[in-house]
């Protein structure tokens, strides 16, 4: 930003996780990067003691903020995504949209429209992106060939206004593309999925396929007894083991001097660096308005998640329609 006033910033939608996006900007606040002006919330309940407990105002419809705020945090049910984000992003103030970006591509492409028009910055938070296990393991990722990954959660404790492949999967098909790169395309599409105690689906497996010959077998589900949060890959020199839930990362590959497993293996356990994920992804945000650069993870970035993950979508509706479900 030209100026050198501090940003100012509000959470709008501040329940299960925007709450802590509302906690952020205060210590950010404390810190001296930003005012934050407030938390919004359709609850006003919530709001009042979100925005007491982080010494902010309260606000109940988000158009009160449009002339209030520099760049906002949107942490609301999906399908509110788009109408926020446009009314903010077409008078110029900057958006960190958590994911999934949007309910449909379109909504997802309307949102990147208005920011290029307006020039203000579109992010799309995907946390696990700044996990630290993540963030260490990284720089070691040269050409992943084939990702065995699962995600299980309990039930969440929280309204669902979308079934588990965009509530869920969609940290890993969007981790998976940023891996194997944003540039290769996918080629196939093998997927099924079935509601279990919900009317969405609840448990979803997919198996991508990319052009350059990479595989990712996928699963996700939120019906489990305990949290997993594991992936598994192989590339040309080593086997990867990411744990997101335990923060632990380790590549397995022969040892330099070794010329088979007979001469040894070596195990490196990746030294992690225990920064908070979610402040991680807004200190990016202010980075990126701070000095006018691209997003980390911009709408396209988010666009191209949504896009796999509509398809996976569809791969799993044409099952259910075989088993008439």
């Amino acid at each position: 930003m030209a100026s050198d006033r501090k940003i100012r910033v509000a959470a709008i939608g501040v329940g299960s996780l925007g709450r802590h996006h509302a906690r952020n900007y205060a210590e950010l606040a404390e810190e001296g990067r930003v005012e934050f002006v407030g938390a919004c919330d359709t609850d006003a309940e919530t709001a009042k003691r979100i925005a007491r407990e982080n010494g902010a105002a309260h606000f109940t419809d988000w158009r009160e903020l449009l002339d209030k705020v520099d760049a906002v945090s949107i942490a609301t049910p999906t399908e509110t995504h788009t109408e926020i984000a446009c009314a903010f992003l077409d008078v110029g103030k900057h958006v960190l949209v958590e994911k999934p970006i949007a309910s449909t591509v379109s909504d997802a492409e309307r949102m990147i429209a208005a920011s290029k028009r307006s020039g203000a910055k579109l992010m799309v938070g995907q946390l696990e992106r700044y996990n630290p296990a993540m963030v260490a393991l990284r720089p070691r990722v040269t050409t992943p060939l084939y990702f065995e990954i699962h995600r299980v959660s309990p039930f969440p404790n929280r309204s669902l206004d979308v079934d588990v492949v965009l509530d869920v999967m969609i940290h890993d098909l969007d981790a998976v593309q940023w891996l194997v790169g944003s540039d290769v395309e996918v080629s196939a599409i093998h997927a099924v999925g079935i509601p279990v105690i919900s009317d969405k689906v609840d448990a979803a497996n997919a198996r991508i396929e990319f052009a350059n010959g990479t595989v990712a077998n996928i699963t996700a589900s939120r019906i489990g007894t305990e949290k997993i949060r594991k992936t598994r890959f192989y590339q040309t020199n080593s086997y990867v083991v990411l744990d997101y839930a335990t923060k632990f990362a380790s590549l397995t590959s022969l040892k330099p001097e070794a010329t088979s497993l007979l001469d040894g293996i070596s195990i490196d356990r990746l030294e992690i660096n225990d920064v908070e994920p979610l402040r991680a992804e807004i200190t990016a945000f202010l980075d990126a308005i701070e000095k006018d650069q691209e997003p980390a993870i911009t709408g396209e970035d988010g666009l191209r998640a949504l896009t796999l993950a509509v398809g996976v979508l569809e791969k799993i509706e044409a099952h259910r329609s075989r088993l008439d479900l």
